[in-house]
């Protein structure tokens, strides 16, 4: 068995690459755009192709080349926030790696697996009623991100109908652990405790709305999650991922700062809300635990105190510390 995985160098394929290689006998490769670096632990265990997946005939190439069985495409602009201030940028590069890979399986691999990844974004301004959300939550996108998700999504499911690919199409819900890139609530929390512990920043931290939840899941579970639909998840589905509890911003801060080897000020950033945000999200994760087991099994309080101590490393100048880029799923 051959797998793919773009978006290789990110937070999430340098932690499903080492699960693949924990829990398979596959052979990985792996698509690198830029100057993006894999992991010391992995540059000489995995094949990589540098391209930029918006050429579809570069696309296409290692398709060929590769051969995969299986294609795990995580590749994407993944910060919904980011996405207000270039909204076509977005939009652009989400749905036109998408069709490529596609339209490349289509020409090249016919029969192969891919698990296209959503997000739990497009679900977007869930209303209470609604809560958790399961797959059948009607879509209601709050940020471009969101919409390009969306049309990633839709896009599996209308090539699984009209060229019969065999397409899985997977929506997990906010996941976070160490390797994170800045971006996002518990490496950006985290970054800052760990410089402040470092005297690279006045003890103060600034924050957007602590009192937004999320389901957040710890990024080594939803990888597992990841490799039990790619060999069992029904072509044409989609599934969530997600722990089914919701922890409100506070929660992660409170977890950074009881760790936090030194004393901490708060203040509130105008500059760090969102346009728009939900006040609540839970996911239900009961169709993949129904057909996998799939259940999360790393604790909430670690997974964000190893977010600490990935970025305690990074300031460092560790260099075995967890790297990773923005051009990956969320």
């Amino acid at each position: 068995m051959r797998a793919l995985v773009t978006g290789v160098t990110g937070f999430v394929g340098q932690h499903l690459v080492r699960w693949l290689f924990r829990e398979t006998p596959w052979q990985i490769g792996g698509v690198v755009h830029g100057d993006a670096r894999l992991a010391h632990d992995l540059r000489d265990r995995v094949r990589t192709y540098g391209a930029d997946l918006r050429d579809p005939e570069a696309t296409r190439r290692i398709l060929a080349d590769w051969r995969p069985d299986v294609i795990f495409h995580l590749a994407a602009l993944a910060q919904a926030g980011a996405s207000f201030l270039n909204p076509w940028r977005t939009l652009e590069t989400n749905a036109r790696i998408q069709l490529n890979v596609l339209e490349g399986m289509i020409a090249e691999t016919p029969k192969a697996r891919i698990l296209a990844i959503g997000s739990s974004d497009e679900y977007g301004m869930v209303r209470p009623e609604d809560l958790p959300c399961d797959e059948q939550t009607p879509l209601r996108p709050t940020n471009p991100y969101a919409v390009s998700k969306i049309t990633q999504d839709m896009l599996g499911l209308q090539y699984h109908l009209s060229a019969g690919l065999d397409v899985v199409r997977v929506r997990p819900f906010n996941h976070t652990g160490p390797g994170q890139a800045e971006g996002f609530v518990a490496p950006d929390f985290a970054r800052q405790v760990a410089a402040i512990e470092a005297g690279q920043q006045e003890p103060v931290m600034r924050v957007g709305n602590l009192d937004a939840e999320r389901d957040l899941t710890d990024v080594r579970d939803v990888v597992r999650a990841y490799l039990l639909l790619a060999e069992r998840g029904v072509s044409g589905e989609v599934y969530n991922v997600g722990s089914g509890e919701a922890h409100a911003m506070q929660d992660v801060l409170d977890v950074l700062l009881g760790r936090s080897e030194v004393s901490i000020r708060v203040e509130a950033d105008p500059a760090r809300m969102r346009p728009s945000d939900v006040p609540r999200v839970v996911c239900d994760a009961g169709k993949l635990t129904s057909l996998t087991g799939w259940t999360p099994t790393i604790p909430f309080v670690r997974t964000i105190s190893d977010v600490l101590d990935d970025w305690r490393a990074r300031l460092r100048g560790d260099a075995r510390a967890d790297q990773s880029t923005q051009e990956d799923s969320r």
